[in-house]
């Protein structure tokens, strides 16, 4: 097996380790009227409530619907896609941009989780993409307004946690309000896809509770040069926000409900490295938390795997050196790609030929960017086709063209839907001559 198989290999692996039908089963149990979720324990009554939202719901719901079975009441998550369940209800919403569709979506979220009483019982499964599929703008807020809020907020590189303050401030939804809504009692399950699992982030937190403000919004659109180019009605509700004519988000925590993280990039990441040291790398994580412009992340990847191949620095080879995270890419160009694919050709143009060195990126739910592909892998053989087909590097970078690059030398990563949702996972092997290709 080739070093750039491997990488392949230890990527889908790792993708499978955090699908739900993995994590559901090792985290939920049931046991006559007690329901537990790892160590935590919830009583609960004859019937449960199901809903969810995020681009992995339709799967934590089939694995919940297989564990828990009959004690499922009902309920109905909202996904990117439609898939007919046994005792869940599926809606299809939007994504990136939210639509008519993730506005009939939240209303329906909404009126249900509202109709529960103090004696009901829920889960909730949550995960990355809920805050474009489910949604309900303040008034006078269209849905218009907000898909042009969404792209100019999405095509400035804007960090998601950012992006997040200002949705949760136009939404009736997000920022804790879904979870004001209702009297029942309940549990999240979250598959987080955010740096640091943070809570006040994963989905906007429509169940969760806020810290920011109108004003930290304001703020941040003033910040991107924003604020002058976003529709009338977002500044009006915005400044009757911060003028405190309208509520802003819920700053304390529903204690009827609590949250808790059963799948993470981290999670994935340690799959990873178990992986490689199965197939006799010394692994090691570098970081959970990798974020900034992708081409210059790629810089430092590239210069460790360098320092690796020529000095075995700071691992000994041969060596699988992990990064997880979200990088993020100032679009200037008018090319497709997406963030992994843009970070794989940046460290391209370090490693160029250097053998025994690959450098893989993708994306954990299938998608990077505006492609079909999952994300990218280059090595010296990527490099050697680039040059034969006389590929310039610089200009495919320069016009954010990735995809095109990629697909000329045979390096994309397909995956489709993979139905999770953990971030990005970047894996550097580097081997050495004899021992680099375990079979």
């Amino acid at each position: 097996m080739k070093l750039r198989e491997v990488a392949v290999d230890i990527f889908l692996r790792s993708i499978s380790s955090v699908h739900p039908s993995v994590l559901i089963p090792e985290a939920v149990s049931l046991d006559g009227k007690i329901l537990r979720v790892y160590n935590t324990e919830f009583k609960i009554p004859q019937k449960i409530y199901v809903f969810g939202s995020g681009k992995a719901s339709v799967e934590m719901a089939k694995a919940v619907e297989k564990v828990l079975g009959s004690v499922i009441k009902g309920g109905v998550v909202v996904c990117n896609y439609y898939e007919k369940l046994e005792k869940i209800d599926v809606i299809e919403g939007s994504h990136p941009i939210p639509s008519e569709k993730s506005l009939k979506a939240g209303e329906i979220l909404l009126n249900e989780l509202s109709k529960l009483r103090n004696d009901d019982f829920f889960i909730f499964l949550l995960s990355g993409g809920s805050s474009a599929l489910i949604e309900k703008p303040i008034p006078p807020i269209t849905v218009e307004d907000l898909q042009k809020t969404t792209q100019l907020l999405l095509e400035k590189s804007i960090p998601i946690e950012e992006i997040n303050i200002v949705r949760k401030h136009l939404s009736m939804i997000k920022g804790g309000r879904l979870g004001a809504a209702t009297k029942g009692k309940g549990v999240v399950l979250i598959i987080s896809d955010v740096i640091d699992d943070d809570l006040f982030t994963i989905g906007s937190a429509p169940l969760y509770y806020d810290k920011s403000t109108y004003k930290d919004a304001y703020q941040i659109l003033k910040r991107y040069n924003l604020f002058d180019k976003i529709p009338t009605t977002v500044r009006e509700v915005i400044l009757k926000g911060i003028n405190e004519e309208i509520n802003d988000t819920p700053k304390s925590e529903n204690p009827n409900i609590t949250h808790i993280i059963i799948g993470s990039n981290l999670k994935a990441l340690s799959k990873c490295k178990k992986f490689a040291e199965e197939l006799g790398f010394n692994s090691y994580i570098f970081t959970s938390m990798m974020k900034g412009e992708s081409r210059e992340v790629a810089h430092l990847i590239s210069a460790i795997g360098l320092e690796v191949c020529k000095r075995e620095n700071p691992v000994k080879k041969p060596a699988c050196i992990l990064f997880g995270g979200e990088t993020t890419v100032n679009v200037k160009g008018t090319g497709k790609g997406g963030r992994n694919q843009e970070l794989v050709l940046s460290a391209l143009s370090d490693i160029k030929d250097t053998e025994d060195i690959v450098i893989l990126s993708g994306g954990t739910d299938g998608i990077d960017g505006n492609t079909d592909a999952a994300g990218a892998f280059a090595d010296s053989e990527v490099y050697k086709t680039a040059v034969e087909k006389n590929l310039n590097l610089n200009s495919y970078l320069n016009n954010n063209d990735s995809y095109n690059f990629f697909k000329e030398t045979n390096s994309l990563i397909f995956t489709g839907k993979t139905g999770t949702n953990v971030m990005d996972i970047t894996i550097l092997l580097v081997g050495k001559k004899d021992d680099a290709n375990p079979s």
